[in-house]
């Protein structure tokens, strides 16, 4: 796929995650919508993945520790073939796979269950040394994290294990959005600087804007020609990226858009049609068939 054509399939599952949300009345809105483009770089362009032989044992293991993002994940998922996109709108329903949590077992292609936070690193560390050191396979591990699970002290235990054990093969993937539930990153638990804490930690370390497509194929490239460490690629993304009310706004870190109709379908004039709106025009630069 072209970068053109990577950037659009980002925006259509942007649009998957808004309705997904409205359909739940519950879920994650800022951080799935702020990692569309890392989630779309990684499974269309970067990984080796193929959603019609998720068992494939040369298949790059893909773990997401910041479970409560999954809407990106299940979307760019669907759309990688792993499951009908007509299963998208059973997300946190009763029977669904679509769980409030990736559970390893729900659904092909789930590496890992996660939930809390701080423990993916560790699994993703985990896999890749047996990747390595015991099986001397070929496939890449990459872990998906937050910024603000870098509170958690598993999480740097993990980065130890990955400098110590030089492990070339793992790539972690950091959504650097400056917010958690609470508030911004800055003000619950400093984090800066975080690029020198990983490189102390034995990582070769980068840092892309999150939101640039060719960036993250060329950083994850880079990641591939380092032989003796761990890479942490900090990818600075905006949260809720895509829909101006909840672009860097905390306060939209585990809300969903409101839709007032009993089945959820968006209706003019809720937030959930509004965000819809600037996602199809992409914020009002070009005129929607469905205006």
């Amino acid at each position: 796929m072209t970068i053109r054509e990577l950037e659009q399939k980002a925006n259509d599952i942007r649009q998957d995650i808004i309705k997904m949300l409205v359909l739940a009345k519950s879920g994650h809105s800022a951080g799935p919508l702020g990692m569309a483009d890392v989630f779309t770089a990684l499974y269309f362009d970067i990984m080796n993945v193929d959603g019609n032989n998720p068992t494939d044992p040369n298949r790059d293991r893909f773990v997401l520790s910041c479970g409560h993002i999954n809407p990106v994940w299940y979307a760019t998922m669907a759309h990688k073939g792993y499951f009908p996109t007509s299963e998208l709108a059973t997300l946190r329903k009763l029977g669904t796979r679509l769980h409030g949590h990736p559970h390893n077992e729900a659904l092909p292609g789930i590496e890992n269950s996660s939930g809390p936070l701080g423990q993916g690193l560790s699994q993703a560390a985990g896999m890749a040394y047996v990747g390595l050191k015991m099986d001397e396979k070929p496939w890449r591990v990459y872990c998906v994290m937050s910024d603000g699970e870098q509170d958690e002290g598993q999480t740097w235990e993990a980065a130890m294990f990955a400098g110590k054990y030089k492990l070339r093969n793992l790539t972690a993937l950091m959504d650097r959005n400056n917010i958690q539930i609470d508030g911004h990153t800055e003000d619950i638990m400093p984090l800066e600087p975080i690029a020198d804490k990983y490189r102390a930690f034995g990582w070769h370390v980068l840092e892309v804007d999150g939101h640039n497509i060719r960036e993250i194929i060329d950083a994850c490239s880079e990641a591939k020609a380092i032989y003796e460490k761990p890479t942490i690629i900090i990818c600075h993304t905006i949260p809720g990226k895509g829909v101006d009310f909840m672009e860097y706004r905390y306060e939209w870190h585990g809300t969903p858009p409101d839709a007032s109709d009993i089945k959820g379908a968006p209706k003019k004039g809720t937030q959930a049609a509004e965000a819809l709106k600037q996602l199809r025009t992409l914020g009002g630069r070009i005129q929607s068939e469905h205006e």
